[in-house]
């Protein structure tokens, strides 16, 4: 099982046909679920930016490629590290996947890496056509 915030972006990509395609909607909804009461919690830009980011890039099993408002580092990171795990033939530990995703030590992994490896270990990562 992954952490929360692994577990809103596999919330938000299996929500199904009936849910609203937006993957900002569905990213919203799933920590809506997961933090009733915490509006910090849902708001962490960290966690959404990297979600967002990999649907932009269209990484993300069920979700095309599109403008969903995630041009940041969290995008970056994650798209990064995505891009890592396809290129990949061994399992990589998670700080192996923070550095190969950052290319430094220096910035603290901040739930980036929960969704990447949430999403990847459950087989909705995949390459660009």
């Amino acid at each position: 099982m992954a952490n929360r915030y692994g577990e809103a972006a596999l919330m938000a990509v299996r929500q199904g046909p009936s849910a609203n395609s937006d993957p900002q909607a569905r990213w919203d909804s799933a920590m809506e679920r997961l933090y009733p009461t915490s509006p910090v919690a849902r708001k962490k830009g960290s966690p959404r930016g990297a979600f967002l980011g990999l649907c932009e890039e269209g990484l993300v099993k069920g979700i095309p490629a599109g403008h969903y408002g995630a041009a940041n580092r969290h995008k970056m990171y994650a798209v990064r590290a995505a891009r890592f795990l396809i290129g990949s033939a061994e399992r990589v530990s998670r700080s192996a996947l923070w550095s190969a995703a950052t290319e430094s030590t220096d910035e603290k992994e901040n739930g980036q890496m929960d969704v990447v490896l949430a999403l990847w270990n459950n087989s909705l990562i995949e390459p660009k056509p």
